[in-house]
C-alpha cells in the first residue's frame, strides 16, 4: 500500500487520462464504424469499397505505427496542428473503428432481410431502412463483441504513454525512475484496470437484460 500511498497522485491523474483517452476515443470509433459499417452494406460499389479498403489496411497495421503516423509523420502536413493527446485520441479511433465496422456489420447481417423489404414496401430510402430500421435492430445483438472491442480499446490507451501521454501505461517508468518497486506499481495498474473491465462488463450485462426485454 505504501506505493499506492506514496504515489496516489500519479495513479489518480494517470488513470484519470486513461479514462478520458477511452471515452473520446470509444464514442469517436462508435460513429466512425458505424459509418464505416453502412458503408460496407451499402447497394452503391464505390461505398463499399471505400469501406472495404478501409477496414483492409488499418486491420492489418500495427496500433504502434499508426500512433508514430499521427505523432511524427502527420505534423509535416502542416493541416491542423495537433497535440500529443489529441494525436492518441486519433490514432485510437481511427484504429479502434476499422473493428467496430466488422462487429456493426456482423450484427447488420443477422437482421432478416424481411425487415428490409418491409421497410421498402413502406417507402422508405435505402439510407432510412439502415438507419431507422435495421440498424437498431443490430445493434442489439452485437452488445458482447462490440463491448469486448471496447475492452481492447481500454487496454491499447496505454501504447499512449509511449508518445508522451501521461496515463497509466506511464506509472511504471515513473515509478522505474525513482528507484521504487515496479513490479508492486504494475500490480495496483493492473489492479485499476481489471476494476475498469469489470465496469465495462457491468454495462454490457445491463444492456443485453434491458434490450432481451425490448425485444
Amino acid at each position: 500500500m505504501d506505493i499506492l500511498i506514496d504515489y496516489w497522485p500519479l495513479f489518480r491523474d494517470g488513470f484519470l487520462t486513461t479514462i478520458e483517452l477511452f471515452l473520446l476515443a470509444g464514442v469517436a470509433s462508435l460513429v466512425l464504424g458505424t459509418i464505416l459499417a453502412m458503408l460496407r452494406v451499402s447497394p452503391v460499389p464505390v461505398f463499399r469499397a471505400t469501406g472495404t479498403l478501409y477496414v483492409t489496411v488499418v486491420r492489418n497495421t500495427p496500433l504502434t505505427l499508426v500512433f508514430l503516423f499521427f505523432v511524427f509523420a502527420y505534423p509535416y502536413l502542416d493541416i491542423v496542428p495537433l497535440s500529443f493527446f489529441t494525436a492518441a485520441v486519433v490514432a485510437l479511433t481511427v484504429y479502434t473503428s476499422a473493428f467496430i465496422c466488422e462487429v456493426v456489420r456482423s450484427g447488420i447481417n443477422t437482421v432478416p432481410l424481411g425487415q428490409a423489404e418491409a421497410a421498402r414496401a413502406l417507402g422508405l430510402t435505402s439510407g432510412q431502412s439502415l438507419s431507422q430500421i435495421i440498424l437498431p435492430q443490430a445493434m442489439r445483438s452485437v452488445v458482447p463483441p462490440l463491448v469486448s472491442t471496447l475492452i481492447a480499446l481500454l487496454k491499447n490507451t496505454t501504447i499512449a504513454a509511449g508518445f508522451s501521454v501521461a496515463e497509466a501505461g506511464r506509472i511504471r517508468s515513473v515509478l522505474s525512475d525513482d528507484g521504487e518497486n515496479q513490479l508492486v506499481g504494475l500490480l495496483w495498474v493492473a489492479f485499476g484496470f481489471l476494476i475498469l473491465v469489470m465496469i465495462l462488463t457491468l454495462v454490457q450485462r445491463t444492456l443485453e437484460k434491458r434490450w432481451s426485454v425490448a425485444r
